[in-house]
């Protein structure tokens, strides 16, 4: 007896989910998927409706482990950066900072421009341990950033010791070197500052 094709329903989202039993791969729904809060696994179901006659249903359960990806601002990141939550963790941070040199970027989880500038902003954060680098995210942070007249991103603040505010301006990843001019113009090593020291008092600021 020839077998039936199964037409299954069509979804916007398809996840490729490893099935436990087999160790197969099947095709299930994101929208069918319920996450387990105790054990971080996710249970799914995919049961296709037939379109036609002779069709028949069948269903499909697979348990997988979930294993949650970092979001992009949260890739890579040094022990020189800094989440800030609130004002109070920024005002924190910078009078922990002491003569260090804190460069503080602007931006938007949604922000085209912030996505393609972070992984260089990670690379100048591994070779400047001696800088401390705060980001804040705009959406998290509205009220500090309107205080600071943050109209655009992403914007950059730097920041030094008793000088307070020494420099600030927008900066996308085709005007890199702007960045990169104002760490040389501005990053003023002392004879008291090494690396360990640096990443020492990195830990100690506010997360």
């Amino acid at each position: 007896m020839q077998g039936k094709s199964v037409v299954p329903q069509k979804f916007y989202d398809i996840s490729r989910i490893p099935l436990a039993s087999s160790g197969i791969y099947s095709l299930i729904p994101k929208s069918k998927c319920k996450l387990s809060s105790g054990d971080s696994r996710v249970s799914c179901s995919f049961a296709p409706t037939p379109k036609k006659r002779g069709l028949f249903v069948f269903k499909v359960h697979a348990t997988a482990a979930e294993t949650e990806q970092p979001k992009w601002w949260e890739q890579n990141v040094g022990p020189n950066m800094i989440d800030i939550h609130s004002t109070q963790e920024f005002v924190d941070a910078l009078s922990q900072a002491g003569d260090r040199l804190v460069i503080v970027e602007f931006f938007g989880t949604w922000c085209a421009s912030c996505r393609a500038l972070f992984p260089k902003i990670c690379r100048l954060a591994e070779q400047h341990p001696e800088i401390i680098f705060l980001k804040v995210n705009f959406d998290e942070n509205k009220t500090l950033c309107k205080s600071l007249n943050i109209k655009v991103l992403p914007y950059f603040h730097f920041y030094r010791g008793a000088d307070g505010l020494v420099d600030s301006f927008s900066c996308s990843l085709a005007k890199l070197q702007k960045l990169k001019d104002a760490i040389a113009t501005h990053n003023k090593v002392t004879h008291n500052d090494t690396p360990s020291d640096y990443n020492g008092g990195a830990n100690n600021l506010p997360l």
